[in-house]
């Protein structure tokens, strides 16, 4: 069995993370969701990977390289152009125009192939899904999940028959349209035979195009119900969510990084905590060669990224920081995730930097606009010294 990895788009759900990483390279506990796919794909023998790229291509080709780190072979497949100026332009051909892509260059899908999205965690029983689909003698399966009502607007939903054939494919319907509450996962099992019915040269998508092209022509086209964790990252607000489960320990098979120092706490090396005035409240992770002040308060889930540094009086809950953010003295950030200039609350809101206060969080890299107590005045004129 061979692998293909979705990673062409732009993420837009997932703003501001995807203005600067491609939304596989987004990540959980410190490490990119594609690597975990890639670790997952290894464990069953995949070894021969295609991703499809687009957006920000240069970060997933620079950090996952050939592949050897992982065992396997990683080879991409770029979608767009340079321009007159120089410049490459993301163009991306859909999931399906995409393969077709890769069909055409090298003949890559020459026997079953296996295809994820490259933005969700899974723990999927790649054995036994593929027994199930030559079993049945499909060209074509969806692995699916059962999801409440009011989300399928969310999703690709199928309806099937007694035998799971999918009679019919329905790409996000409302509630009032859906004809069922069975998602696509974005897990496909494909025969070589699917790529043959996906046109050349233009954009085509995978689950508002090709899927009801098959199921239209009656082809054997079977949906998967399974028992796995699926964790999918669609939106911020998913992500926040997603954060705060893996730092609950609510999913089995991710552990935390760093060394644990304490009831809920672990860090990474070479971080500095003064514990005069401090508490901090588990689950926490301190990513290494952070700075923790005193008196600072630290209410987990939360997750502060490498380099960072929480000035004294500050109070941090319930957030993620990613790497180099510095909360200034006496501010507090409660749900949030702040990502470079950025930050975004639970429910979704985004807010530029330069909308805040310029005293309540910066670069930890850049030491200009912060609220300096007197002695921590002194401090940073130690520092800078």
């Amino acid at each position: 069995m061979k692998a293909m990895i979705l990673a062409a788009g732009k993420g837009t759900r997932v703003r501001p993370l995807t203005y600067d990483l491609p939304k596989p390279m987004i990540p959980i506990l410190g490490k990119p969701v594609m690597a975990y796919l890639i670790e997952h794909l290894a464990k069953y023998g995949v070894k021969e990977i295609m991703v499809n790229v687009s957006y920000l291509h240069e970060k997933i080709e620079d950090y996952f390289g050939e592949g050897h780190q992982y065992g396997v072979q990683i080879g991409y497949s770029f979608e767009g152009y340079t321009n007159d100026q120089g410049e490459v332009v993301p163009e991306p051909l859909g999931s399906a125009g995409g393969m077709k892509k890769i069909q055409q260059f090298g003949g890559f899908f020459d026997e079953t192939t296996i295809v994820l999205c490259g933005d969700a965690l899974i723990d999927l029983d790649i054995k036994s899904a593929l027994f199930e689909h030559k079993r049945k003698g499909a060209l074509a399966s969806v692995v699916t999940r059962e999801v409440p009502w009011d989300k399928v607007s969310s999703y690709g939903v199928v309806v099937t028959d007694k035998d799971g054939r999918i009679t019919s494919f329905q790409e996000k319907p409302s509630q009032e349209e859906a004809l069922s509450n069975f998602a696509s996962t974005g897990i496909y099992i494909f025969e070589p035979e699917v790529i043959d019915l996906i046109p050349a040269d233009r954009p085509f998508d995978i689950g508002s195009e090709l899927f009801p092209l098959l199921a239209e022509r009656g082809l054997p086209f079977y949906a998967q119900t399974r028992g796995f964790n699926w964790i999918d990252i669609g939106s911020v607000r998913d992500y926040w969510e997603v954060c705060q489960s893996v730092l609950m320990g609510e999913v089995a098979h991710l552990e935390m990084p760093g060394l644990q120092i304490n009831d809920g706490l672990w860090v990474g090396l070479n971080t500095s905590i003064d514990w005069n005035g401090t508490r901090i409240e588990g689950p926490v992770y301190i990513g290494s060669g952070t700075c923790i002040e005193r008196e600072v308060t630290i209410v987990g889930p939360t997750w502060i990224g490498h380099g960072s540094r929480i000035c004294a009086g500050a109070k941090v809950v319930r957030s993620v920081l990613f790497e180099y953010t510095r909360v200034l003295p006496n501010v507090s950030l409660d749900e949030m995730i702040v990502f470079k200039d950025y930050s975004v609350n639970r429910a979704g809101d985004m807010k530029h930097a330069s909308e805040y206060d310029p005293d309540a969080w910066a670069n930890a890299r850049d030491r200009r606009n912060k609220r300096r107590t007197e002695d921590s005045n002194e401090e940073f004129i130690r520092e800078e010294k």
